[in-house]
């Protein structure tokens, strides 16, 4: 840990920003989204997807979306991916993402509610719709 512990208000800073980390991860929210993990998927860079995704949804002041992580969906070059449920429990799966397109995502989809067409790939047919 870099910074030390001074006061019982740097101890609250401490808890309150664990308590934000957890509840990215938890809870029945809006939207949920499913960071494809596997192998192939962090080494196509799920990883920084992943730390965009986050950002993003910090810096826009979302908390109605659930961050998760999951395996591989089977369609490594297509990768990195990530689903994004609705409220409805219709699911998107928007494949080789980047920052840039992360952040399309982010501002159209998840504040906008309005789906990125041109990043979403049919998972049953492993092409792009």
């Amino acid at each position: 840990m870099d910074k030390k512990i001074k006061s019982p208000k740097d101890l609250n800073a401490i808890k309150e920003k664990a308590k934000a980390s957890i509840d990215l991860r938890t809870g029945g929210k809006d939207m949920r989204i499913v960071v494809h993990m596997g192998t192939c998927g962090i080494a196509a860079g799920a990883r920084d997807v992943l730390a965009q995704v986050i950002d993003e949804l910090q810096r826009a002041s979302v908390d109605n979306v659930t961050i998760s992580l999951s395996g591989c969906l089977g369609l490594c070059d297509r990768e990195p991916m990530f689903t994004l449920t609705d409220k409805s429990g219709r699911e998107y799966c928007y494949a080789k993402l980047d920052k840039g397109k992360v952040h399309t995502i982010i501002q159209q989809h998840v504040l906008s509610n309005q789906p990125v067409t041109d990043f979403i790939v049919n998972a049953q047919a492993g092409k792009e719709i």
